[in-house]
């Protein structure tokens, strides 16, 4: 992400429909998966850390973000255990976490396969690893740049790469089902139309409306979504795309 993103993007994290819609996700795929609260977690790419003080309810978390000015935000303005580094070399010990996850942020990395393999060579056996990212290269547009993305997925090109590590994907899933058309629609325009949304600040696709009630309204429709992801429907499509993976 470029600089001026994160102070943004911490409040985004907080209040946006997309990252609080997403965060209820992810927490019921987790307690669907454990009914612990004693995990050992490896949380990657934290950002500002919304995701780490979500999963400090399931056990103990330890945060990782790489990018240098992002970390310094993170420690100055939360009290979380959080180290820099890199999810293509983790300095931790093979089999070390019950759960390893990484939301949003193998897309960031050109080697999406040693991302993987990381993830899972710190994972314990019997353990599992949680990764989104976001779908479908016909989605692309000016927020994948801000983003610093490499490329966005799909089935075949995500469930691969977890291919030729012991274990095997129990769940896997699109998100973001309802608003992909007219998501598509803003981001083809937009691609088409470069001057015909205004954005402020960093220039991300959230910074494109102001969003007020339609904020609550847009939250409503994606979390929507989650009464079916929690019986783990597999959704054909979407603007994300979420991979659990359990470790033998």
């Amino acid at each position: 992400m470029s600089p001026e993103y994160y102070k943004e993007y911490y409040e985004l994290e907080r209040s946006n429909w997309w990252f609080t819609a997403r965060l209820e996700i992810l927490k019921t795929q987790i307690k669907n998966t454990f009914n612990r609260t004693d995990l050992n977690i490896l949380n990657i790419g934290v950002a500002t850390g919304a995701t780490s003080i979500m999963l400090e309810q399931f056990g103990k978390v330890k945060s990782i973000e790489y990018d240098e000015v992002c970390y310094n935000f993170v420690k100055q303005k939360l009290n979380i255990d959080i180290e820099q580094g890199s999810i293509l070399d983790l300095q931790f010990a093979d089999n070390s976490f019950d759960l390893v996850c990484a939301f949003d942020v193998v897309e960031h990395v050109e080697n999406d396969q040693l991302a993987i393999n990381e993830m899972i060579r710190v994972c314990k056996n019997n353990g599992i690893v949680f990764v989104t990212v976001p779908a479908f290269m016909d989605l692309w547009s000016k927020h994948d740049e801000i983003n610093y993305h490499f490329k966005r997925y799909t089935n075949k090109t995500l469930l691969p790469l977890f291919d030729k590590n012991k274990g095997h994907i129990s769940y896997h899933s699109y998100f973001n089902t309802i608003l992909f058309i007219p998501i598509y629609a803003v981001r083809w325009l937009s691609n088409k139309f470069p001057n015909l949304f205004k954005r402020d600040g960093s220039g991300s696709d959230h910074s494109m409306f102001e969003l007020g009630f339609l904020n609550k309204v847009l939250y409503g429709i994606f979390i929507a979504e989650n009464a079916l992801l929690k019986t783990r429907i597999k959704l054909p499509f979407g603007v994300s795309l979420m991979v659990v993976f359990n470790k033998k």
